[in-house]
């Protein structure tokens, strides 16, 4: 029989998993932080009344000191870093329930935009009700700089240029026309799904050649997909393309061969807005590719 600490961790793991993972962007560092939780939860000797606070600011103790080594660390990865991406099948377009965008790319990816004060701030805060007092302990701060910390991380994530607030439907069919316009070079379609402040990002880790700065406005995005699809499929055979799900958001699966015995796994998501495209995330890392089924 588990001791009754390590039941009321596992009522607490899922919840902890939610925080690490909006911190920290990385499902693989997260339940690395997690388990660190649990370790030091297992150590106590004194009486923890309020086990989901206690782990809760623990946790994001662990995710700031992370978060903190995660900069430095990032700053030599090999061209853009993008999160991980879970992917699920989805099978059954017209009845598949609306799904929150509370860890979508597009808010992972302006998340990766602010200070790791901003980040832990505004995830406890805003995305889990954590008062700032409490926040104000995981920062070692006053409530009023917490406060100060949440105010400035939600500017920065209104004002980050990859909106996504529209839903699932209305997301599949813009990527839909968005991949057929682009592989067929029709230009005009293209410029119709396209935000004017498009962002496009690729993440390759500098395993699989992508491109190593992000992409900027309509025209430069619709030019390179354009240019990519058109002459790239070409070069390709056995060509496989898949709706799924990445992180709760639609995308496209696409798997292939090269001429020369090469393969091709590449998994695109979008955020989109108003009937436009705001941002194109393009993960090509095989180590950043995660299936929900294999995930514990």
């Amino acid at each position: 029989m588990p001791s009754p600490s390590a039941v009321e961790f596992e009522d607490q793991r899922s919840y902890l998993m939610a925080v690490a993972y909006r911190m920290l962007g990385s499902r693989a560092e997260a339940e690395d932080a997690v388990q660190e939780a649990w370790l030091r939860y297992a150590q106590q000797t004194q009486e923890i009344r309020d086990a989901r606070g206690w782990l809760t600011t623990v946790t994001a103790r662990i995710c700031l000191d992370q978060l903190n080594s995660a900069r430095v660390r990032r700053t030599s990865y090999p061209g853009e870093w993008l999160p991980a991406f879970v992917i699920e099948p989805d099978s059954d377009p017209a009845g598949q329930a609306e799904l929150a965008d509370q860890v979508s790319i597009a808010l992972l990816v302006v998340l990766e935009r602010l200070t790791p004060e901003q980040r832990v701030a505004f995830v406890l805060h805003d995305a889990f009700g954590v008062p700032f007092d409490e926040v104000a302990a995981v920062l070692d701060s006053t409530p009023t700089a917490a406060r100060q910390h949440a105010s400035r991380a939600r500017r920065a994530v209104a004002d980050g240029g990859v909106r996504h607030t529209a839903g699932l439907a209305e997301q599949r069919r813009v990527l839909t026309a968005f991949l057929a316009a682009a592989q067929g070079g029709d230009m005009r379609t293209l410029a119709a799904v396209l935000a004017p402040d498009v962002v496009a990002i690729g993440d390759g880790g500098g395993v699989v050649r992508t491109a190593l700065r992000p992409v900027l406005g309509a025209d430069k995005v619709a030019r390179f997909f354009a240019g990519l699809l058109t002459h790239r499929l070409a070069d390709l055979t056995d060509i496989k393309v898949d709706p799924v799900l990445v992180n709760g958001s639609a995308a496209m699966m696409l798997r292939a061969t090269h001429r020369d015995g090469d393969s091709l796994f590449v998994v695109v998501t979008v955020a989109v807005h108003e009937g436009r495209i705001t941002g194109v995330f393009n993960q090509q890392n095989p180590e950043k590719l995660i299936f929900a089924r294999d995930m514990p």
